[in-house]
């Protein structure tokens, strides 16, 4: 009875045994079918690495076989990204200038592994930041103050253009720059805010004078019409019109002129229509020294009184 006994827990021993081993194994070829595989991203591309050796071959979004526990793969991020610096520079006429500037760019898939061995994945603070703030003060320096601010765009561009030239060699695209701030010191703030105060009021003094002027020459113009006006006027004036014009109006009465000492004195209308008409017999005037009534003599009323 005792040896049936025992060879039961002998049969029951080697089949733990077995049983334990299976697990292991099955547990060992899941972990090697698991690290066998691995998937890259969205997005993103794959390095390969063979004992910490980079290789030149770089996996693309899916999913890739790999030696496991020999290889490795590092994914790298090739999706748009945006860094951001903040650059201090001298202008050309010697003003600091503080700009932000705003960087999107990307790295390149082909390039991933290059970045990834020369580089590592700190490559915006290495590369990107500091070749962002050389391509600022490079540019900064050859416009003034007021350029940068009035040329914004154009100087933009520039920095753009010197930025892809020093960091395309790495793989690194650049999508878009922009200048999100420009930044100048109080004291040239302050002079920027007089000169436009200084360059208001010689506006409005040029403004007013311009409008001086044309009331002047308003005012001659005028002027020069009056006077041209009464030229005319008084060259259409002769002496037969005043004395047309006389007649034209005259009652009948004849007019007296009282002279100082009380006496009265009768102006002859026929010796001033006769001298007229002598004065211009040959002119159309003559025909008032023939039409004009006749007007008698008249003789001083005081000696008719005493007689």
């Amino acid at each position: 009875m005792a040896n049936n006994n025992s060879n039961v827990v002998n049969v029951g021993g080697g089949s733990v045994r077995k049983i334990v081993t299976t697990v292991v194994i099955l547990l060992i070829a899941a972990i090697v079918v698991m690290n066998s595989f691995t998937t890259v991203k969205a997005g993103h591309s794959g390095v390969v690495t063979t004992f910490g050796k980079v290789s030149e071959t770089v996996l693309a979004e899916g999913l890739h076989f790999k030696i496991p526990f020999i290889q490795d793969i590092i994914l790298i991020d090739n999706r748009v990204k945006k860094a951001e610096a903040n650059c201090t520079a001298a202008s050309k006429d010697l003003q600091t200038v503080s700009s932000t500037i705003a960087v999107n760019y990307k790295v390149l898939n082909s390039y991933s592994a290059r970045v990834y061995k020369d580089i590592g994945m700190d490559y915006e603070a290495v590369i990107i930041t500091p070749s962002i703030q050389e391509c600022v003060k490079a540019v900064t320096a050859k416009f003034t103050a007021e350029e940068l601010i009035t040329n914004r765009q154009a100087i933009g561009d520039q920095m753009m253009e010197l930025l892809k030239d020093k960091i395309s060699t790495y793989g690194i695209e650049i999508q878009i720059f922009n200048i999100t701030a420009f930044d100048f010191t109080d004291e040239y703030n302050a002079a920027i805010e007089a000169k436009q105060t200084a360059q208001q009021n010689a506006l409005k003094a040029e403004q007013d004078l311009q409008r001086i002027k044309v009331e002047a020459e308003q005012k001659i113009a005028q002027a020069q019409a009056e006077a041209e006006a009464y030229r005319l006027k008084s060259e259409q004036i002769t002496p037969e019109i005043l004395i047309s014009n006389y007649i034209e109006k005259w009652d009948g009465k004849l007019p007296t002129v009282v002279s100082g000492d009380s006496g009265t004195m009768m102006i002859d209308l026929s010796e001033l229509l006769k001298g007229i008409g002598t004065s211009s017999s040959s002119g159309s005037t003559s025909t008032y020294n023939q039409t004009a009534p006749a007007v008698p003599a008249l003789t001083d009323q005081s000696d008719n009184t005493e007689e």
